[in-house]
């Protein structure tokens, strides 16, 4: 495999340039034209050409009053680059340190094709407790795991709810008016607690992981056995998270 660097001769000078008006835009969100023209000392006519290529992909997008930020494919490519990279290394001893102190299961979720996934997780050692699997898959409709869904730009968080909740217990959210309103609400506060939405014994935790510009990148979360779990316990797991969030989210950019 060749694994010298590029040479110039090798580099398109043009996809060069693109990628740096990407860049220009991903560090200075609702910057105009003329400024990004400036910032790279380029022309008004070349940079909106690669605006207009780079909107077509998704991966900017045009505001009504003419300046641009990152679109959807952006958030896509960059939740998906800091996934592969750090995410699980920098979260599992993390994940263990909360779950002992909690002494329940903790786990890691990412979106993944519209649902939450499992990619780490922690039990502890006793004989009734959460049972975590790396690779379930639960609906981002449901459950602590809302907190994904809460923190996506509001268009994207519309594409991704159906128009059809499924219902998994008697306390799961299946009108969608509702359903936008408790993500703000989830937005607002910082944090999502379930009781029994996804399994009707089982009280669940989640907080965002932020990734470098602010975007949800995972959800750190505690699930426990409802008949266990009071009222203290669940703002004991709140604490435990926001600070187990924030330190993957600052090892991650943030």
């Amino acid at each position: 495999m060749d694994k010298r660097q590029p040479s110039k001769s090798d580099i398109v000078q043009s996809v060069d340039v693109c990628i740096e008006v990407l860049l220009n835009v991903a560090k200075n969100p609702d910057i105009r034209l003329t400024e990004v023209a400036q910032n790279l000392g380029e022309t008004k006519p070349r940079i909106l050409r690669m605006l207009r290529t780079l909107e077509r992909r998704g991966l900017v997008r045009k505001s009504d009053t003419g300046t641009y930020r990152l679109g959807t494919t952006a958030i896509i490519l960059g939740t998906a680059a800091s996934t592969q990279v750090d995410l699980v290394r920098i979260a599992n001893p993390i994940l263990e340190e909360v779950g002992q102190k909690a002494n329940e299961t903790t786990q890691l979720r990412i979106i993944d094709n519209g649902e939450s996934l499992c990619i780490a997780k922690f039990e502890p050692m006793r004989d009734l407790r959460v049972q975590a699997m790396i690779g379930r898959r639960r609906p981002l409709t449901a459950g602590s795991y809302k907190v994904l869904l809460a923190y996506l730009h509001p268009q994207v968080q519309l594409q991704m709810i159906p128009e059809t909740l499924p219902r998994l217990t008697k306390r799961t959210i299946t009108d969608r008016s509702k359903l936008v309103a408790e993500l703000d609400k989830i937005r607002r506060q910082g944090f999502c607690v379930s009781y029994g939405e996804v399994s009707e014994q089982l009280v669940s935790v989640s907080v965002p992981v932020l990734a470098f510009d602010g975007s949800v990148i995972a959800a750190v979360n505690v699930g426990a056995p409802a008949f266990r779990t009071q009222k203290s316990d669940v703002d004991r797991f709140i604490v435990l998270l926001k600070e187990a969030a924030s330190k993957i989210s600052a090892r991650l950019g943030w």
